[in-house]
């Protein structure tokens, strides 16, 4: 396979260049994974298997960190096409474990083949096309965003890469100082949070709409907010705003919510789960402990969801049915 592209002038650890790094171990990981017999090598050929499913974190940065910056710049076919090329793979590797699991060898070794040969061709596009274009469209400090979001979604080589840029404690991200980002709507009206910008009205739009009920109780115990979704699993009402949360729940249910705050304010658990039957459907509640940035205990976050149709949820659905 041919390289189009000069990665020798980048930096280390420039998005591009980690692209090129990681090709060479799939490119290595292809060859091997052919010449493994299913049957006769069955762990080694499943474990190849697995780290060449990795390449799901490669197809994660370019749909959530280069595709969004380079739609900014106009073009839009990577986000169209090369997406449906991913999902093509992703598939290809969901069939391809179902036969390992079933032992169908025969049609397992054809479908490797499928699958090395789709995952090559798309190397080649991104060599020949992405990258070059990629390079010509977007800035210095564009790049600088991009590898800043991939530093959450991962890479599949084994050690971190360089930092990029070198100096990258002079970088402040965007999520940051976000005055520095370019932005396509009207923020006039909106707040800035860790990632984007939400009006009031928007944010309460967003917690009515959640198929869930929310209620947020600060650090000293007092009820400060709740969503008013269409269909509330426990009723709640503007009564209950300034409220000790032990004043909120039924005596035999105190206890469990008291020892469930010390915890969490002790810092000793962050998580309580509890599902019950109530009124013939099945109630899954969580309790989440919240902290701040210096992890300092902020309060507690109460979720109740009605999980009734979820529970019955079987195989797949993966087309849209609203007949």
């Amino acid at each position: 396979m041919t390289q189009t592209i000069d990665t020798s002038a980048l930096p280390k650890g420039h998005p591009v260049n980690i692209y090129s790094e990681e090709k060479e171990l799939i490119q290595g990981l292809g060859k091997e994974f052919l010449e493994t017999n299913p049957e006769k090598e069955n762990q080694k050929f499943y474990n190849i298997f697995n780290q060449l499913q990795q390449i799901e974190r490669r197809f994660e940065r370019k749909e959530n960190q280069l595709f969004p910056v380079l739609e900014q710049k106009g073009w839009t076919e990577p986000s169209k096409n090369m997406w449906s090329f991913h999902d093509t793979i992703r598939e290809q590797f969901r069939i391809l474990r179902k036969k390992l699991e079933n032992r169908n060898f025969s049609e397992a070794t054809q479908d490797a083949q499928y699958l090395v040969s789709s995952i090559f061709r798309l190397l080649l596009v991104e060599d020949s096309v992405l990258f070059p274009n990629a390079l010509e469209l977007l800035t210095q400090e564009d790049w600088k965003q991009v590898r800043e979001g991939e530093e959450e979604i991962g890479w599949m080589l084994q050690t971190e890469p360089a930092l990029f840029p070198e100096n990258k404690e002079e970088y402040v991200h965007p999520s940051q100082d976000h005055t520095k980002r370019e932005l396509t709507f009207n923020t006039s009206n909106a707040a800035h949070y860790d990632e984007g910008y939400m009006t009031v009205d928007q944010v309460n739009l967003l917690l009515r709409t959640m198929p869930l009920d929310i209620t947020y109780v600060d650090e000293n115990d007092k009820v400060i907010f709740y969503n008013r979704g269409e269909e509330r699993v426990f009723p709640r009402s503007a009564g209950i705003i300034g409220r000790e949360v032990k004043f909120c729940h039924p005596p035999k249910s105190v206890g469990t919510v008291l020892k469930i705050l010390e915890e969490f304010r002790k810092g000793t658990k962050n998580e309580a789960s509890f599902w019950i039957n109530f009124k013939e459907r099945l109630i899954y509640i969580r309790y989440f402990a919240v902290r701040d940035d210096q992890k300092n205990y902020r309060g507690v976050i109460e979720m109740s969801q009605d999980i009734t149709e979820i529970k019955k949820i079987e195989g797949e659905q993966r087309l849209l049915d609203w007949n």
